[in-house]
């Protein structure tokens, strides 16, 4: 990708990215197509194969109210009484990475709209049936949804953005990280949660910085702690 633009590693069964998730949408609408962002799904549990013990629903509850929290974003706590649930996130990112074949928007909104049905709604988004009609939601057609998903190809992308992932040295979602193009040094922006308040200021300077005509942005403290 040439020119300004943004990074983010995400998992859609990543809690703090559902809580990330409005500041993605905000980054979108202040920047416009002067700083695109480019989605690579990192990963979080996938092909885990044993079910969520106790002590694992509770962690995972401890994560889901503060992110709640800090973000306010909604969860419907009703999952905890699932039983028998096996958290494997591969079939969410791979079906992220079906519809990102419609263009960098379509995935973004298929991202939101998982995180949306998962977190809010108590759907199982390891299922297939699912996940296909969270796809339709966001325009794409079911059938071909479908025939993607179960092809070798889609497995093998959504491989690929994991490897890709854990080249970076990403260790945790969401990592959003901006860059002025393809093959030049990345700036971290953020790794975790951080506030719109403090992310888009940040974007913007960085983005003034990589104008034309400035000093280079590469390396420049953009990052939050």
């Amino acid at each position: 990708m040439q020119g300004p633009h943004l990074v983010y590693f995400a998992d859609p069964m990543c809690s703090w990215c559902w809580g990330f998730s409005p500041v993605i949408e905000q980054i979108s609408r202040e920047f416009g197509a002067s700083l695109p962002v480019r989605l690579v799904l990192g990963g979080l549990r996938p092909w885990t194969r044993e079910p969520m013990d106790a002590a694992q629903r509770s962690d995972v509850r401890g994560h889901w109210e503060h992110v709640h929290e800090a973000s306010g974003q909604p969860f419907d706590f009703d999952f905890f009484e699932r039983e028998h649930f096996v958290y494997d996130t591969e079939p969410a990112c791979r079906a992220v990475v079906v519809m990102r074949r419609r263009g960098m928007h379509t995935a973004l909104a298929g991202l939101r709209r998982i995180q949306q049905a998962f977190y809010a709604e108590n759907q199982d988004v390891t299922r297939l049936d699912t996940l296909a009609a969270l796809a339709a939601d966001v325009g794409v057609d079911q059938q071909a949804f479908r025939d993607e998903f179960v092809a070798d190809a889609a497995l093998q992308e959504t491989r690929a953005d994991f490897a890709m992932t854990q080249g970076a040295g990403i260790q945790g979602f969401p990592t959003l990280i901006a860059g002025t193009a393809e093959g030049q040094p990345y700036s971290l922006v953020t790794h975790g949660f951080q506030p719109a308040a403090r992310v888009l200021p940040a974007l913007g300077q960085w983005l003034q910085r990589s104008a034309p005509g400035t000093s280079d942005a590469q390396g420049q403290a953009c990052a939050l702690p």
